[in-house]
C-alpha cells in the first residue's frame, strides 16, 4: 500500500514528563500512527539502569513504529572530544534506527554554535555515517539560534554539504516565528523533504529561550495551516506530520488526552486545509 498523505506521529517532547512506556501506550491508545524518539528518551532510560538492548526492547514490545528518531544535537558545531562523542553517539543513534525499522534520522543545532563553513563539513561526516546505515537525514532550523536561524542559513549549510543522505526537516513552529510561515518553504525542493514537526504559535511568543516551551495544539494560534498544510500536500510530501509541542500545560495533563486532543485538532486542521485529504 502506497504511503499517504497525512501520518502522524506523537513527538515525545509534547508528553515530556511522561515515561517512556507510558508515552509510546499514550500515543498508540490517542490515535497516532507513530512516534518521533528523541535521545534523551534514551538516556533516561539508561540513567534508570537500562541497558540499550532493553530499552529498545521496551520500545518494541510497545508495537508502535518510529517514525523519526532525533539525535543528540551538538555536533553540528562541536569541536575536539565532543565533536568525536557526539559523532559515537550519532553511530549508535543509526545502530539504533535500524534495529527500530526507523528510516529518518533528525538533528536541531543544539545549544552550541560555530561558522556555518565548519558546520557544512560536520553535515557531511553525518551524512556519510547515515549513507554506511541507509538511512536519511533531516536538519532543522531554531528560530532562536544564534546561527542556525532561518530557511536562508539552512540552505547553505544543506546545499553547502551536497549530501544524498540529508535533507530538510520543517517546522511549523520554527518557520512561523522566523518569518517563514506559510508556503515560505516553496523554494525547497519537494525530493528533499524528510520530515515535518508542528505545533501552533502564540500571538506573543515567549523571546530569547533557545528551546522554547510556549507551543499550542494546531489551531489554537497564529500559524497558517492552510498554507503550511496545503504547501506540505502539493509537494507530494507523504513523511510524517510530528507532533511537537512541549508545554508544562500539557506535562501537567495527562498524556492520553495530550495524544486525544493532539490527534483531533490535526484531523480537523487536515480536512480544512487539504481537500484531498482522507482520515
Amino acid at each position: 500500500m502506497p504511503k499517504k498523505f497525512g501520518r502522524l506521529a506523537l513527538h515525545t517532547w509534547t508528553i515530556d514528563t511522561t515515561p517512556l512506556a507510558t508515552a509510546l501506550d499514550a500515543a498508540k491508545q490517542g490515535g497516532f500512527d507513530a512516534v518521533e524518539l528523541r535521545r534523551i528518551d534514551f538516556k533516561r532510560c539508561f540513567d534508570a539502569g537500562m541497558t540499550n538492548a532493553q530499552v529498545l526492547d521496551l520500545i518494541k514490545k510497545a508495537a508502535i513504529p518510529v517514525g523519526v528518531l532525533g539525535v543528540e544535537y551538538g555536533w553540528l558545531f562541536a569541536t575536539g572530544a565532543e565533536s568525536e562523542r557526539l559523532f559515537g553517539v550519532f553511530r549508535e543513534s543509526c545502530e539504533n534506527a535500524v534495529a527500530l525499522g526507523c528510516h529518518t534520522l533528525m538533528s536541531a543545532p543544539g545549544q552550541v554554535e560555530g561558522p556555518i563553513s565548519e558546520s557544512i563539513k560536520f553535515l557531511r561526516r553525518a551524512g556519510d555515517i547515515a549513507k554506511e546505515y541507509k538511512l536519511k537525514l533531516a536538519i532543522e532550523f531554531n528560530s532562536q539560534h544564534p546561527v542556525l536561524n532561518s530557511l536562508k542559513v539552512l540552505t547553505e549549510l544543506i546545499e553547502g554539504a551536497n549530501h544524498p543522505n540529508c535533507g530538510y526537516l520543517i517546522d511549523a513552529y520554527h518557520f512561523t516565528r522566523s518569518g517563514a510561515g506559510g508556503r515560505g518553504f516553496a523554494s525547497v525542493p519537494a525530493d528533499k523533504i524528510w520530515c515535518f514537526q508542528y505545533s501552533d504559535v502564540s500571538p506573543n511568543p515567549v523571546t530569547g529561550v533557545r528551546r522554547p516551551t510556549d507551543r499550542l495544539a494546531p489551531g489554537k494560534g497564529i500559524v497558517k495551516w492552510r498554507e503550511m498544510l496545503g504547501l506540505l500536500a502539493e509537494k507530494g510530501y507523504t513523511g510524517y506530520l510530528s507532533y511537537e509541542a512541549p508545554n508544562p500545560e500539557f506535562w501537567a495533563r495527562s498524556p492520553y488526552d495530550v495524544a486525544k486532543e493532539g490527534v483531533e485538532s490535526t484531523c480537523k486542521l487536515l480536512k480544512d486545509s487539504v481537500p484531498s485529504y482522507v482520515a
